[in-house]
């Protein structure tokens, strides 16, 4: 398992980083469209979907994106779309967790794909609208939840159970720990404040994600950054959850050891739109 792993992962890096870096955004863009629909083809699946709807589903995201992308939104400033998108993930989200399993077998199947679809939509325009910012902006998004992830992995290990005996979720993901959802806030702060210094310092010609929040100030830096690592474990859930609904492990085996796309992006479906959501408060 970990060799499949690691060999995998080597794989994604040999194709990802040269698209990321690339002077245009293009590569990337058209990468990042292909894995999104990967996870519309997954979306369906594990909504009950056979192969020919799971299909159309992964084909309906792609006709809507490439159609936002022909009439030139990315290139727009979209405040009211990432406000809808990060308003339903936090309403969404929350209600979700609160119900628990049971609920989302409830909901009519019409809506659990129209949401999956919508919200998979959304996180590629926020992807691929953060990379023409500018690699830096993009990345330091992107590090900010890994560093969560990780953070929170680490001290859920050290610390889990110490300081709460009660469990984050433990009918949804009974191994995550309070302390690990602090852990990683603690990660998030740290680079925050390491990022923007790094970027006073070399004075980068593109500011990353935290130098635009802190343009609104120290406060709204702060906030935001801990409001981001909360929504990444908001996403983890909610995709848990749904797999908990649907009996499976994984989204699918189309990343041999890893699983599926959604399990490698499920924290980045609501924190990429809530950070296009939050750059259009904190830009001067």
């Amino acid at each position: 398992m970990l060799k499949q792993r690691v060999i995998t992962a080597i794989v994604l890096l040999l194709v990802l980083l040269p698209a990321l870096f690339y002077p245009s955004a293009l590569p990337f863009a058209v990468l990042a469209l292909v894995l999104i629909a990967a996870g519309a083809w997954e979306w369906g699946r594990l909504n009950g979907c056979g192969q020919a709807q799971s299909l159309s589903i992964a084909l309906a995201c792609v006709l809507i994106c490439s159609l936002v992308w022909a009439m030139g939104w990315l290139n727009r400033s979209m405040p009211s779309v990432w406000m809808a998108a990060g308003g339903f993930w936090v309403l969404a989200g929350g209600w979700l967790l609160r119900k628990g399993v049971p609920v989302w077998s409830t909901i009519a199947l019409r809506w659990r794909l129209s949401a999956g679809l919508l919200a998979l939509c959304c996180a590629w325009m926020a992807v691929a609208q953060a990379r023409i910012i500018g690699v830096n902006f993009l990345l330091s998004i992107l590090v900010l939840v890994w560093t969560a992830d990780i953070a929170a992995y680490f001290a859920g290990k050290a610390l889990g159970g110490r300081w709460s005996r009660a469990k984050l979720a433990p009918a949804i993901s009974p191994g995550k720990t309070w302390e690990g959802v602090w852990g990683g806030m603690a990660g998030v702060l740290v680079l925050a404040l390491a990022w923007r210094w790094a970027d006073q310092t070399w004075q980068v010609a593109v500011p990353s994600f935290y130098s635009h929040l802190a343009a609104r100030g120290w406060w709204f830096l702060l906030l935001a950054v801990l409001f981001m690592a909360a929504m990444s474990v908001v996403g983890d859930l909610v995709e848990s959850l749904i797999k908990r609904s649907a009996g499976v492990k994984d989204s699918s085996g189309l990343l041999p050891g890893h699983g599926g796309v959604l399990d490698r992006v499920d924290a980045l479906l609501p924190t990429l739109p809530l950070a296009m959501m939050l750059n259009s408060f904190g830009a001067t």
